[in-house]
């Protein structure tokens, strides 16, 4: 599959002098939400991810701080997207390979998720993901 599927996904913000508010509700994302988490803490130099999923799909979202996304698919190609901003999400579809890195001082990526976690819907090994997706 290709990685063209992948989106950017503008986060509506409500700004007022007390500040701002986003709203991630079903018309922002493109599933039912079934699993809310983050990822805070990552210690400099560690890569969270490493692994594709099967249908679930994510939007991940730098709520605080910034991290790589570095995104494959099956077909050799790469793309390196940058989250800085808390009101822009990135869709990642299913069967995209995915890694975490970068991560800055306080950083904070939330993740809106598809499904409910579920160990048999990973694919954890790099080479059969390229294998699955031909």
């Amino acid at each position: 599959m290709s990685l063209d599927r992948v989106k950017i996904i503008d986060i509506p913000k409500i700004t007022d002098v007390r500040g701002n508010l986003s709203v991630i509700e079903n018309d922002v994302v493109p599933f039912d939400v079934k699993r809310v988490y983050y990822l805070y803490d990552v210690p400099s130099g560690t890569h969270r991810g490493g692994h594709a999923h099967k249908k679930l799909y994510q939007l991940l979202i730098a709520i605080s701080g910034s991290f790589n996304v570095v995104l494959k698919d099956s077909s050799g190609n790469t793309k390196v997207v940058t989250l800085n901003k808390p009101n822009t999400g990135l869709l990642i579809p299913n069967m995209v390979w995915r890694e975490l890195e970068d991560f800055s001082s306080g950083a904070i990526c939330l993740v809106v998720a598809s499904e409910v976690y579920e160990e048999s819907d990973y694919i954890r090994d790099f080479d059969r993901f390229l294998l699955m997706d031909k």
